[in-house]
């Protein structure tokens, strides 16, 4: 590690990274290394999460070769120097902010979407102008090696390289020194990581997760809304950070939702999901247990059908759910929906406001009083209105949480916002000397009140 970190610093170093043309060069070659591994990546993503095809090149491939795009389309723009003005008392100055690379980056990668979230992120550092590590997630061993076959096709290592291992091998990455760490995982582990890129100072971007809400209002038109609930809650066999945990419905509407929820669900994968080529499985034996427990609890109205050598769980709507219950002092992460009902929206808002921010945050409602209310009264990462999981893969839409679901964010220009420097610059035309500025001060002190409408 030791020598492949010294060896990134030194190519760092000779400025090669810095050139705009480099850049978007590199990019060019990513994308086409993506398109050229696409079924690579679609095998690998079927092997350690049953992603069906579909759902690994719509929610992975596309969205990585978009980004990628975008950045190379833009990058002129989002990295050129930005004028900014000074006050007159300055004299004649210009001042400007440059966006510089930070260095040598560390990505600890996920498992759930192993490929989009790390490549995204990716591309953001590189077209910052940065070099990188990347530590793909052991829990998804076959995307692991794909992803390290695609960055050893497509850069030299001393540029851009793939470490692979399991939480030891993370560990020891943190206590090598970067210039900016960016993970992706839970909270408890992005805590450890913030404590230990502490150690050297490092900046970091988390981004987490919590348990994000849906809040079903009395308006809602169900019928309209509740197949985006559903896609949002069990794509990728509900195990997305972005998805909604649980979802809050008003007393009146709440047995016609669960009706259509499960009517939703048997439209998207029939009778039996086990038997649907559309439906994915729990990525191990460990978190397959943890769900399984969480299931205990409330009334199953739909689903609860497991086969642990399938590392299969049904789309599961779980009704009777209290704020004690178990399924509600963790993020689910998986295709359980517990379902809470409310009478007052104020109530909900109460309740939410005094648990831990979420990464997300989801509205079914057609009121804009209601939106306004729900908007505008808690605090979340970001968010959707008629709709899940949408705003995370506008590329122009920053994407980050807030609180305990992260710092930062990233998307499009957002990236490069987060993975760049801004270095202020002020030049000074040095024939012009502002008197106030220098001692002896004489009427220096009046000056300045004069300037600033101060008279005594």
């Amino acid at each position: 590690m030791y020598q492949i970190i010294n060896k990134q610093r030194d190519f760092f170093s000779s400025g090669v990274t810095k050139n705009i043309e480099f850049r978007k060069q590199q990019l060019t070659r990513l994308r086409q290394v993506i398109v050229e591994k696409h079924a690579s990546i679609e095998r690998a993503l079927f092997a350690d999460l049953h992603k069906c095809e579909f759902e690994a090149f719509a929610t992975e491939t596309s969205a990585i070769i978009d980004e990628i795009t975008c950045a190379i389309d833009n990058l002129d723009e989002w990295v050129k120097p930005v004028e900014k003005p000074a006050p007159p008392v300055f004299g004649q100055t210009r001042s400007e902010i440059i966006y510089e690379p930070y260095g040598i980056v560390l990505i600890l990668n996920t498992w759930n979407y192993p490929f989009v979230l790390g490549f995204k992120q990716l591309v953001g550092v590189l077209a910052a102008g940065n070099c990188c590590v990347l530590k793909p997630s052991e829990i998804a061993p076959e995307c692991s090696k794909v992803i390290s076959d695609i960055i050893s096709a497509a850069f030299a290592p001393e540029y851009c390289t793939v470490i692979e291992g399991n939480a030891d091998t993370a560990a020891a990455l943190m206590r090598e020194r970067f210039d900016f760490v960016a993970y992706t995982g839970s909270i408890a582990t992005g805590r450890l990581v913030a404590v230990a890129a502490a150690e050297n100072l490092t900046p970091c971007m988390l981004e987490l997760g919590g348990k994000s809400p849906c809040i079903i209002d009395k308006s809602a038109d169900i019928e309209r809304s509740v197949a985006s609930i559903c896609w949002g809650k069990f794509i990728n066999a509900g195990q997305t950070c972005t998805a909604p945990d649980h979802v809050w419905v008003h007393k009146s509407i709440k047995n016609q939702f669960v009706e259509a929820v499960i009517a939703q669900i048997k439209k998207f994968y029939g009778e039996d999901a086990s038997n649907s080529n559309d439906y994915g499985r729990i990525v191990n034996l460990r978190h397959f247990n943890r769900l399984k427990a969480l299931m205990n609890d409330g009334n199953i109205v739909y689903g609860g059908q497991t086969d642990e050598n399938d590392l299969f769980i049904a789309p599961t709507v779980i009704d009777s759910i209290t704020l004690d219950s178990p399924v509600m002092q963790e993020e689910v992460f998986g295709p359980l929906m517990p379902i809470l009902e409310y009478e007052r929206l104020d109530d909900v808002i109460n309740t939410l406001s005094k648990r831990e921010k979420p990464l997300a945050l989801y509205l079914y409602t057609t009121e804009q009083s209601t939106e306004d209310m729900v908007i505008n009264g808690l605090s979340f990462g970001g968010g959707c209105v008629n709709t899940t999981l949408m705003h995370m893969i506008n590329n122009n839409l920053p994407f980050g949480g807030i609180g305990a679901s992260g710092y930062g964010n990233y998307e499009g220009r957002w990236s490069v916002e987060t993975f760049s420097h801004k270095k202020s610059i002020l030049r000074r035309t040095l024939s012009d000397d502002p008197p106030p500025l220098f001692p002896p001060y004489g009427e220096g002190a009046r000056f300045l009140k004069t300037y600033y409408n101060i008279n005594k």
